[in-house]
């Protein structure tokens, strides 16, 4: 029985020690991303407007013909490709985490008033989740960004109004499920108010839930907002976005291949981060939760 159990528990500590090392790197290069972003001004090497058509399209500095002053090449235009980069990721870091926060907010809110009321208030909320749910996103970007106009508010509020249904539903069934413990039924019948068994013994059971939906968010909102700024719905020119940046370099794919490249990459690495660090949190977060 217990030579048995050992390469189980051995196998399962492999597993376990490798999660731990995927999730911080994981943790790492999203980390990076956000402080380059937050610091962009401090880390670019250069203005990533400025023009310089005499050295447009410059390969990266490992290419023949490359130089060291442009690490990763120029566009077009002769904008430095590395500041662009960097400048992109405080676009994506400031759509990602504000959305969230809208989003979240708004869905924490109406999620905890769905399933602790019920009734009426959950048949009504439920409904509008499931029109949310019937809007298909793009058609609903065109329209609001249409109206609005492109800009960076706008795309938030597109982003915030399309993501708040995934807190809502996901916080409403454990607040059913959390309704009828004997905790929340015992605050109730010593005259515990409504908002303070909402407060005290509700909100702490759900926060990791929103932790992790709210980390998994921002990748999607990440590449929802680069996906609109590629089709020209994003942030107005010259501001660098990563979509935009790979919009721009795909009419060069075949003589400057790193100007879509580099973008993307950016795009794929730090939304993959950002997943992973997600599935990461759900682990320690849930201890019921078998690896």
């Amino acid at each position: 029985m217990d030579d048995s159990r050992a390469p189980r528990s051995a196998r399962r500590q492999w597993r376990l020690r490798g999660a731990n090392l995927t999730g911080v790197g994981a943790v790492t290069v999203s980390l990076l991303a956000i402080l380059s972003g937050v610091g962009a001004s401090a880390v670019a090497p250069h203005d990533p407007v400025e023009q310089d058509i005499i050295n447009r399209l410059t390969p990266p500095a490992f290419l023949e013909g490359g130089s060291t002053r442009n690490l990763l090449g120029t566009d077009h235009l002769g904008r430095d490709v590395l500041s662009r980069l960097i400048y992109g990721a405080r676009v994506a870091v400031l759509v990602g985490v504000t959305t969230v926060l809208f989003s979240g907010s708004l869905g924490l809110i109406i999620g905890l008033i769905a399933g602790y009321f019920g009734g009426i208030a959950d048949t009504l909320l439920m409904r509008l989740l499931d029109v949310q749910l019937s809007m298909p996103f793009m058609l609903l970007s065109l329209a609001i960004i249409g109206v609005l106009g492109p800009s960076l508010s706008n795309i938030v509020i597109v982003l915030a109004i399309t993501g708040w249904v995934v807190y809502a539903r996901v916080i409403r069934a454990e607040i059913l499920s959390l309704r009828t413990r004997e905790f929340v039924i015992a605050s109730r019948a010593l005259g515990g108010s409504t908002v303070r068994t909402i407060l005290r013994h509700l909100l702490p059971n759900v926060v990791p839930f929103v932790i992790v939906i709210a980390t998994l968010e921002v990748g999607r909102v990440m590449l929802l907002e680069s996906a609109l700024s590629f089709l020209g719905l994003g942030v107005r020119p010259p501001t660098p976005s990563w979509g935009a940046m790979l919009a721009e370099g795909r009419i060069y794919v075949g003589t400057a291949w790193w100007l879509a490249t580099f973008p993307g990459l950016a795009i794929l690495v730090t939304v993959l981060s950002l997943n992973i660090v997600g599935d990461w949190l759900r682990d320690l977060l849930d201890p019921e939760l078998e690896v």
